[in-house]
């Protein structure tokens, strides 16, 4: 088990500390929170945002690039999230960096213990960004989408999606959300349980 630092820390701090930690964290206002483990429902949902956005990329022709949870973004000095999935444009980033350092879109699955952490604090922080256009909130339970959108200025356009296409731009993509849920008939598996 890893015992959480106790003093305040800066990102900076906070990335060399995580690089020699098992588990996954991220830093709230110079504070540590491990992350809680994920329901199948949360993997999956992951999954298959992390596709649909990768398709819609390819469909566009776009140099872009999908990365899955697992990556950095710094909102200021003392607070860095992990966002579910992410895009980010232009160059391929070097493969030993953990941090992405402008974002284009950023996800966030909704879970029991982080939805109101996704829905207020990360979404003021993300939108600090200058190169954060979007922010999809991705809620399995009720199986719809919550998309910001910068608009002009300092507006934030919010709209609710299910089962159908949403537009992003820039960078230029329509992301296919049908298919984004899991379907409400049983699983079977590869083999015959008998």
């Amino acid at each position: 088990m890893t015992a959480l630092p106790r003093h305040k820390m800066t990102v900076d701090e906070f990335l060399a500390w995580a690089e020699h930690q098992p588990g996954r964290y991220e830093l709230f206002n110079g504070t540590v929170y491990a992350m809680t483990p994920e329901r199948a429902v949360h993997a999956e949902t992951k999954f298959a945002i992390a596709k649909a956005l990768e398709a819609a990329i390819a469909r566009a022709g776009l140099t872009s690039w999908v990365l899955p949870d697992g990556m950095t973004v710094r909102v200021d000095v003392d607070t860095a999230y992990e966002p579910d999935a992410l895009v980010y444009c232009g160059e391929r980033l070097p493969e030993d960096v953990v941090e992405v350092p402008q974002p284009v879109i950023v996800v966030e699955v909704l879970s029991p213990s982080t939805r109101h952490v996704d829905a207020a604090a990360k979404l003021a922080g993300y939108f600090n960004l200058p190169s954060i256009c979007h922010y999809l909130i991705i809620d399995p339970d009720k199986r719809l989408v919550i998309h910001h959108g910068r608009g002009r200025g300092d507006e934030i356009v919010t709209r609710i999606v299910r089962d159908q296409a949403v537009s992003l731009e820039p960078p230029g993509i329509q992301v296919d959300l049908r298919g984004l849920f899991r379907a409400g008939q049983p699983l079977t598996g590869c083999a015959d349980p008998r």
